[in-house]
């Protein structure tokens, strides 16, 4: 199988970038890392309880320390959390260790997904539903897209599958 190196899956929550990341890492016969997991490892305590006992901006500095420290092999799908991409130089060093695949979804398609998930405790969603929750998002969106639209690729979640993103590495691989 073609060997990827370090794929950096980014997006805003509900994209599919630890569903899709699974997939792809079996796909390709590599390892899958979700950085919120490894994050929540080793602080021992859930990001919503590290949120609410440290503030954002320990949360955010955890999330680099966690992203460029973290020992990865060469080849690796690895999922961030959604504002991962939009803090410090985390884009950058994404994109000079490896390749990043922003995962764009519309407003509307995040909100179904998100709205079935509340249930995970996401802090920034309570009590968000509805035209309120495309709302939130729609804005969340306008602030991270010049973040994410520095990844190497962008793909529609909406109907991509390991398969296809398979395809579209490897074309990627070959014309470059």
């Amino acid at each position: 199988m073609d060997s990827f190196g370090k794929l950096f899956l980014i997006g805003f929550m509900g994209c599919g970038k630890t569903t899709l990341g699974k997939k792809l890492a079996s796909r390709l016969g590599c390892d899958f890392f979700d950085l919120d997991h490894i994050l929540e490892k080793k602080v021992g305590m859930t990001i919503p309880q590290f949120f609410l006992a440290n503030g954002e901006d320990a949360f955010r500095q955890l999330e680099r320390e966690v992203l460029t420290t973290t020992e990865l092999p060469d080849n690796a799908v690895i999922s961030t959390g959604g504002g991962l991409p939009c803090y410090f130089d985390n884009m950058n060093w994404m994109n000079s260790n490896g390749t990043t695949i922003y995962i764009f979804m519309p407003p509307a398609a995040l909100a179904v997904r998100l709205d079935n998930d509340q249930i995970h405790g996401r802090p920034a969603l309570q009590g968000k539903r509805g035209t309120d929750l495309i709302a939130f998002i729609a804005d969340k969106l306008k602030e991270r897209e010049s973040f994410y639209n520095k990844a190497n690729l962008i793909i529609r979640g909406i109907d991509i599958t390991a398969e296809k993103l398979v395809g579209i590495l490897q074309a990627n691989k070959k014309s470059s």
